[in-house]
């Protein structure tokens, strides 16, 4: 399968049953009308739809053009404002700094190829006291192909450790179950500058 046909059907098939997981994270942000969202590996823009619909206004960035395309589409169908795309990586995020108030990040974590500076750029658009939620599918440590699209217990145990490390308080880690699935949830909170 060429990787246009594959990038396609991954866009399709995004786009179906996210909606619960766009729910459930942005009710554990408590999204209030003055956030501003920065989602992180966006695809189609279900959760940025989410945070738009709770008052928020919402930029989803995501490297990849169809994703973006489709996200506009779906937007304009559904004639939502206080939205925006941009073409980024989490290792390079085209957003000002200070410039959100929540940055999230949903089932996208374990597709960064440098985490290390996804989370120092999450800080660096974060306003001071500015929140990040890391969302990511429960995976069992020896999980292969599509399986393997999330993160370990482990690994979501080593993120408050990260996260002190680059500039964040208040880490914590949850679970909550989405459907049939485990969703890991690490919340921490810029420190002050």
């Amino acid at each position: 399968m060429s990787s246009r046909v594959y990038e396609l059907v991954m866009a399709a098939s995004m786009t179906v049953g996210r909606g619960r997981l766009a729910r459930a994270v942005a009710d554990i942000a408590d999204l209030q009308a003055s956030d501003r969202v920065v989602d992180i590996g966006c695809g189609p823009g279900t959760a940025v739809r989410e945070a738009a619909r709770a008052g928020a206004a919402a930029t989803g960035v995501d490297p990849s053009p169809l994703m973006l395309r489709l996200a506009r589409w779906i937007t304009s169908v559904r004639r939502m404002g206080h939205v925006g795309w941009l073409e980024g990586g989490a290792e390079r995020l085209p957003v000002p700094d200070g410039q959100a108030t929540v940055v999230w990040a949903i089932a996208s974590f374990h597709h960064w190829s440098d985490r290390a500076a996804g989370l120092s750029e999450a800080r660096r658009v974060l306003a001071s006291a500015g929140r990040l939620i890391v969302a990511d599918w429960l995976v069992k440590p020896d999980a292969r192909g599509h399986s393997a699209h999330g993160i370990t217990s482990d690994q979501a145990g080593d993120l408050p450790g990260r996260l002190s490390g680059t500039g964040f308080h208040d880490a914590r880690v949850s679970t909550r179950r989405v459907g049939r699935r485990t969703l890991l949830i690490t919340e921490a909170v810029k420190a002050p500058a």
